[in-house]
C-alpha cells in the first residue's frame, strides 16, 4: 500500500475536481466515484473516498487557510491547482498520523515541488498566529487546540527538515550548469592562397513562355447550337402556355353574369357535395326556421346601454322636431318618396340593358381576336422557317471555319516545340551558392540566441528574489472589522441626516396616512358605482319602451309589404343589343370557316412533306458517310501525339 499513496492520492485529486458542492450530492457523487474505482484494491479505493469526502466535509475548515494562501500567491499560482492544495492540507491535518512522514513526503514530491514548498512553508509559518483564529471562530478552541493544532506542532521539527530538502532541491534545480573551459588549440598559419583565375560568366540561355495547351472546347461541337434548340424549346413552351390560357379564360367584360347552363351546373355540384356530407340522415333533425318568433332579450353592457340611450333620446327628439315643422305648416316628403322610387326603378332597368350591351360587345371581341390569333400563328410559322434556313447556313460556314483554325493551331505547336532546351545546370550553380549563404546566416544567428538566454535567465532570477521579498510582506493579517450601531447617524453633518432607526419610524407612519387615504378613495368609488348602476337601470326601462314600439311599427311594415306585387325586372330588347347579337352570330360562323380552312391546309401540307422525306433519304445517306469519314479523321488526330523535331 505504502508505494502506490503518490498515485492514490492524484486520482483523489482527479475526483475532487470533478466534485461541485452547489449542484451534486455528496452520497451520490461517493457511489458514482466507487462504481469507476472498481478496479482496485478495497483499501486503495477506501483511502481514495476517505479523502474525498473528508475533503467536502472540512469544506469551511480547509477554506479559510486555501483562500489566504491564494491571496497572498495568486497572481504566480494557478487557480487549477486548488484540488492538490486541498487534499495536502487535509492530509497534514487529519491524516498524517496514519500515514506518516515517509508516505506525505512521498505525495509531496510527486506533485510540484516549488509550489508544495511555498504551500506548507505558508501554512506551518503562519499556524499559531491567524490560521488558529479562524479555526476557533469555526470550532470550540480548546477543540482545535487538542485534536489539530497540538499534533501539528509535534510534526513541525520533521515537517521544517523535509522543507530544507525541497529548499536544497529547488536550488540545484535552477542553478544554471557552467560549460566546461575550452583550451586552446594550435592551428595553422593562414597564409595567402594565390586567386584561381576566373571563369567567365556563360550566356545567359534565352527561355521561352510556354505555350498554352489546345483547349478541350476545340474538338467539341459548339454550345450556341445547343442554346439556340434550348431558347426554341422554352419559346415554344411559353406560346402552348399562353394559347391554352386565352383558350380556356374568356375576357372579364364578357362574364359578368353567368349563364343558365353554368348556373344548373354550379347547383349540381352543391348538392353533391351536401350528399356527400349526410352522415348518419336518419337521425338529423331539421333545419332551424328563419322565422323566430321568440324574441329573447340581448344582456347589454354598460357602454351599449349608454349608446342605445343616446340613440333613442335623439330620434325622440328629431321626432318632435319634425311635428313642430308639421305644425307650422311644412310639407310631407312621401311624394316626393314616391318619385324617387320611380327614378330608380328606370335607373335599374337601363343599367341591366348597359350590362346585356356589355357582355354582346365581349363576346364578339373574343370572337376577333380568336381569329386574329390564327392569323399570327401562320405568319410566325412561315418566319419560323426562315430562320431554320438561315441558321443551317451559318453553321455549315462555321464548321469550316474551325477546320481552318484546327491547322494553324497544329503548326503554331509544332514551332514552338522545335525551340525548347534543357537548362538545369544554370539553375544548380545558384542553388549551390544560396545554401553556402544560409549557413553562414544560420551560425551567426545561433550565436546571438544563446547570449540572448542567458541574459533573460539572469533577469528571472533577480525578478523572482523581488516578488518574495513582496509577498513575505503582504502575508501580514489585517482585521477589517467594524460594528455598526442603528441609532447613530452617518455624521456628514447634513440638515436631514437621520439614523436608521428613526427612517423606519417616519416610514411606517407614511404608511400609516397612504392606508386612510386608500380607505377613503374606495368608499367613494362604491358610492360612484351605485350611482352609474341606477342610471343604467332607468336606461334599460327607456330601450324597452323604445324596443316595443319598433317592433310594432316593423310588423305593420312587414305586412304592407306582403300585400304589395313584385316588381318583375326584365330586359328591354333595344334594336343595339339584337344588332349585337346579329353580329356575334356572324363572327362565329367566320371562325368556324376559318378552322375547316386551316385544317384542310394541314393535311394537304403533311401529304407534301412525306413525300419529300421519300427523296431526301437517298441524299441523307450519302451526307452520312461523309460525316462519318471526317469524325473519325478527328479522332485519328485527337490521339496521335505530336512530332517534335
Amino acid at each position: 500500500m505504502a508505494p502506490s499513496y503518490a498515485l492514490l492520492a492524484k486520482e483523489a485529486i482527479v475526483l475532487l475536481d470533478k466534485f461541485n458542492a452547489g449542484r451534486q450530492c455528496l452520497d451520490d457523487f461517493i457511489e458514482d466515484a466507487s462504481k469507476d474505482l472498481q478496479n482496485l484494491d478495497t483499501l486503495q479505493k477506501k483511502f481514495i473516498l476517505d479523502i474525498v469526502s473528508g475533503c467536502a466535509e472540512q469544506n469551511k475548515l480547509l477554506d479559510a487557510v486555501i483562500n489566504v494562501f491564494y491571496g497572498h500567491n495568486g497572481k504566480c499560482i494557478s487557480r487549477g491547482d486548488r484540488s492538490q492544495f486541498v487534499i495536502i492540507c487535509y492530509l497534514a491535518i487529519f491524516a498524517l498520523d496514519d500515514i506518516g512522514l515517509q508516505s506525505f513526503s512521498k505525495i509531496v514530491k510527486s506533485l510540484d515541488i516549488k509550489k508544495m514548498h511555498t504551500f506548507l512553508n505558508f501554512f506551518f509559518t503562519n499556524l499559531t498566529t491567524w490560521i488558529q483564529e479562524e479555526w476557533n471562530t469555526i470550532y470550540d478552541a480548546a477543540y482545535v487546540e487538542k485534536h489539530w493544532i497540538g499534533p501539528l506542532l509535534r510534526w513541525r521539527p520533521e515537517i521544517n527538515i523535509f522543507l530544507d530538502q525541497l529548499s536544497l532541491k529547488i536550488s540545484q534545480g535552477n542553478q544554471i550548469k557552467k560549460a566546461p573551459a575550452k583550451t586552446t588549440e594550435p592551428k595553422e598559419f593562414s597564409l595567402t592562397k594565390p586567386k584561381p583565375s576566373a571563369l567567365p560568366l556563360p550566356e545567359l540561355i534565352p527561355q521561352q513562355e510556354k505555350c498554352k495547351p489546345v483547349p478541350s472546347s476545340t474538338y467539341r461541337p459548339p454550345k450556341e447550337m445547343q442554346m439556340i434548340e434550348e431558347i426554341k424549346q422554352k419559346n415554344h413552351q411559353k406560346t402552348e402556355e399562353l394559347l391554352y390560357e386565352a383558350n380556356m379564360k374568356q375576357f372579364r367584360c364578357g362574364n359578368v353574369q353567368k349563364s343558365k347552363h353554368t348556373k344548373k351546373v354550379m347547383s349540381q355540384i352543391r348538392e353533391d357535395f351536401d350528399s356527400k356530407l349526410k352522415f348518419n340522415s336518419f337521425q338529423s333533425s331539421q333545419s332551424p326556421s328563419s322565422k323566430k318568433t321568440n324574441n329573447w332579450p340581448i344582456k347589454l353592457n354598460s357602454a351599449a346601454i349608454l349608446r342605445q340611450g343616446a340613440l333613442f333620446d335623439r330620434q325622440a327628439e328629431e321626432a318632435l322636431q319634425r311635428m313642430e315643422r308639421l305644425v307650422e305648416g311644412g310639407r310631407e316628403p312621401s311624394s316626393f318618396r314616391q318619385w324617387q322610387k320611380d327614378m330608380r326603378e328606370r335607373d335599374l332597368q337601363e343599367e341591366l340593358a348597359a350590362i346585356e350591351r356589355r357582355y354582346l360587345e365581349g363576346r364578339i371581341s373574343y370572337e376577333e381576336a380568336a381569329m386574329a390569333r390564327t392569323h399570327l400563328m401562320e405568319r410566325n410559322q412561315k418566319t419560323a422557317q426562315l430562320k431554320k434556313e438561315e441558321t443551317a447556313e451559318l453553321m455549315k460556314k462555321y464548321a469550316e471555319k474551325r477546320l481552318q483554325e484546327e491547322k494553324e493551331m497544329r503548326d503554331l505547336v509544332q514551332q514552338v516545340a522545335e525551340g525548347h532546351k534543357n537548362s538545369k545546370a544554370a539553375k544548380e550553380k545558384i542553388q549551390k551558392f544560396k545554401q553556402s549563404i544560409v549557413k553562414e546566416v544560420s551560425e551567426q544567428s545561433r550565436e546571438l540566441l544563446r547570449q540572448a538566454l542567458e541574459e533573460a535567465q539572469a533577469e528571472l532570477s533577480r525578478k523572482f528574489e523581488i516578488i518574495c521579498e513582496i509577498r513575505a510582506i503582504e502575508s501580514l493579517p489585517h482585521n477589517r472589522m467594524k460594528n455598526f450601531d442603528d441609532t447613530q447617524t452617518a455624521g456628514h453633518d447634513l440638515l436631514g441626516e437621520m439614523s436608521l432607526c428613526e427612517l423606519r419610524e417616519r416610514l411606517t407612519l407614511l404608511k400609516e396616512v397612504q392606508q386612510a387615504e386608500q380607505q377613503e378613495k374606495r368608499v367613494q368609488i362604491l358610492e360612484e358605482k351605485q350611482n352609474k348602476k341606477q342610471m343604467l337601470l332607468e336606461q334599460l326601462d327607456t330601450i324597452d319602451l323604445h324596443r316595443r314600439a319598433l317592433a310594432q311599427a316593423a310588423s305593420i311594415r312587414r305586412e304592407e309589404r306582403k300585400s304589395r306585387l313584385g316588381i318583375r325586372q326584365v330586359v328591354p330588347q333595344d334594336e343595339t343589343v339584337l344588332a349585337l347579337q346579329r353580329k356575334l352570330e356572324e363572327k362565329q360562323q367566320e371562325r368556324q370557316r376559318l378552322k375547316i380552312e386551316s385544317q384542310r391546309a394541314k393535311t394537304s401540307e403533311q401529304a407534301a412533306s412525306q413525300s419529300v422525306k421519300n427523296t431526301d433519304t437517298h441524299n441523307r445517306k450519302e451526307k452520312s458517310w461523309e460525316e462519318v469519314e471526317l469524325i473519325l479523321e478527328r479522332h485519328i488526330q485527337m490521339e496521335t501525339p505530336y512530332v517534335v523535331l
